[in-house]
């Protein structure tokens, strides 16, 4: 994350989620009239008179509550004030100073971090008046702002660049590598996060489709230096009833157009479903790198032939792109999870390559000329030239006098013959045959 990290904290439902959406300049964090909706900790990035900063969006504290939930984003909150270095503390003028805020200020108090203190919902001159009681939480200037109108901001942003501390803000989290973790609810997603980054970063329960938000963690460690997401379960549509649900599949998908490489996970308990499918078939047309990992490995009863055996029904499903990692794994036990992360960072560099043209003529015109493309109504197809296109992701172009009449199979077997003479596991590849 950059050096500078802004923390946005408050009970729930007073507004902070449609604060952090204004922040980003984006529509991220899920705004919703339910209270709770906002589970994990969000991140996004901000930037005002030219600098730059990251933005967590908490979930709501509540204190002596019942719900499962209710303690995970306790917790979340005070990992987020550990992590920050501005607080932003967010009221409502509506409600006035309640004991949940007394409460939350005390835990601010103690934390000796700075802190922004932010009267939301205040949109006409009564409302300011109003907003004065809140001096009473002896916190310091308060300022007063609309978060759906953009009322104030101005002011709370020039307080918040000011409380930065004077550090270089680090390398660009886009330039990073973005790993996405992918899959149906339940698999295991944010435990296998919370197992390779050795903290509990994300909320898990057994309950399904506790993950809302796709959740960004960088990860330095190792040699290795990327961005994580998790994302929301994704479920077929016809099972996507709940709004909040729908807007999650949603940003799940959005995640994975922002991926590198997907890490897909599958639930050993239950094989390769249907929706698994969808969700690689998804990964494929957006052209992005993925790996494979088998998860919940330690409840399976194994032979000699278990793991050869799940490992041939996967490609059975997958044909024809075979050419995929599969790591069996325990998110539980840890079993293999730092091995899927540096089969993850292969298939990065997999994705990235670019083979010399010579090299690429050298290898393919030999096997076009061990067996060519069929020739069709008497006209014989002759290829002269390859190249790989200048694009993200790997993509060829073959120049011949009769591309039209190339089918489906033959493409296939070019295909096979790249990723038999040049890395490609875990990647895509896209081919096009054009008139020479």
């Amino acid at each position: 994350m950059s050096s500078r990290i802004v923390a946005i904290v408050g009970r729930p439902n007073v507004g902070k989620s449609t604060l952090f959406n204004r922040l980003i300049e984006q529509r991220k964090a899920i705004v919703d009239e339910t209270a709770g909706v906002t589970r994990d900790r969000n991140y996004g990035k901000g930037e005002w008179i030219g600098v730059e900063y990251s933005v967590i969006d908490t979930g709501g504290y509540v204190v002596n509550s019942e719900d499962v939930f209710e303690a995970e984003i306790n917790k979340q909150v005070h990992l987020a004030i550990d992590e920050a270095d501005v607080i932003m503390f967010v009221v409502d003028v509506e409600a006035g100073i309640t004991d949940l805020d007394d409460a939350i200020a005390n835990i601010l108090r103690r934390s000796k971090k700075e802190i922004v203190l932010v009267v939301n919902k205040v949109d006409n001159h009564n409302r300011i008046l109003d907003a004065q009681e809140f001096y009473g939480l002896g916190l310091g200037e308060i300022y007063c702002i609309s978060s759906m109108t953009g009322s104030g901001t101005g002011d709370m942003l020039d307080a918040l660049v000011d409380k930065f501390p004077n550090r270089e803000s680090l390398e660009e989290e886009h330039e990073l590598p973005h790993l996405s973790v992918v899959g149906r609810p339940n698999v295991g997603k944010s435990s296998f996060i919370n197992a390779l980054i050795g903290e509990d970063r994300n909320i898990v329960t057994d309950v399904a489709g506790t993950t809302r938000d796709s959740i960004h963690t960088r990860y330095n460690k190792f040699g290795h230096d990327f961005m994580i997401v998790d994302t929301a379960g994704l479920r077929k549509k016809g099972k996507v009833s709940e709004d909040l649900e729908f807007y999650s599949v949603l940003r799940s998908v959005r995640t994975i157009e922002n991926s590198d490489v997907c890490l897909l996970l599958i639930d050993a308990t239950r094989g390769v479903e249907a929706q698994d499918m969808n969700i690689l078939n998804l990964i494929i047309k957006n052209k992005k790198g993925v790996v494979i990992l088998v998860n919940k490995w330690d409840l399976i009863d194994k032979d000699t032939m278990t793991t050869k055996k799940m490992t041939q029904e996967i490609h059975d499903r997958l044909a024809p792109f075979t050419d995929v990692p599969i790591i069996f794994i325990s998110a539980l036990t840890k079993q293999r999870v730092h091995k899927a992360l540096e089969v993850a960072m292969e298939v990065h560099e997999n994705r990235k390559q670019r083979i010399k043209t010579s090299e690429l003529n050298q290898v393919l015109l030999e096997a076009i000329e061990e067996y060519g493309p069929p020739s069709v109504k008497g006209k014989y197809i002759k290829i002269k030239y390859c190249t790989q296109l200048p694009s993200p992701t790997p993509a060829f172009a073959l120049f011949a006098n009769l591309p039209q009449y190339i089918k489906e199979p033959y493409k296939r077997y070019i295909e096979n013959q790249l990723r038999d003479n040049f890395n490609f596991t875990g990647v895509p590849i896209q081919i096009y045959f054009r008139q020479k």
